[in-house]
């Protein structure tokens, strides 16, 4: 018999993200948000990759709710996706989400294979 779902991992999955309205919208200001404990699957080997992911950004009308953002970042864990496309998908779907006046994503990937991959996304 399949184990049962856990109440995180049943977050995880209908997990989505959220926008709120910007509480400071007549202003400029810079939200920079660290998740030091990203994990995806490579997809050649399948082994686990880690790395920590930055999103700075200057809100316009929305600004992202923190633990959506979390449990989307939690849902990349069994994902089999490169670095470059995993940093992409989070830039565009923040993108898309908050249409904001500037935005950066870099996933700071930990070395494997005595390689390590810093991949930035901006506007």
């Amino acid at each position: 018999m399949p184990a049962k779902k856990r109440y995180g991992e049943k977050a995880v999955k209908a997990a989505t993200l959220e926008a709120w309205d910007n509480p400071n919208p007549e202003r400029d200001y810079v939200i920079d948000i660290t998740y030091p404990e990203f994990t995806c699957l490579c997809p050649r080997s399948g082994y686990p990759d880690f790395a920590v992911i930055r999103v700075v950004y200057t809100p316009d009308k929305a600004v992202v709710e923190l633990k959506s953002l979390k449990l989307y970042l939690n849902a990349f864990r069994g994902r089999h996706i490169s670095h470059e496309a995993a940093a992409n998908l989070i830039f565009n779907d923040l993108e898309k989400l908050l249409k904001p006046k500037r935005l950066e994503v870099a996933a700071d990937f930990n070395v494997r294979g005595n390689v390590a991959a810093v991949i930035r996304v901006s506007l």
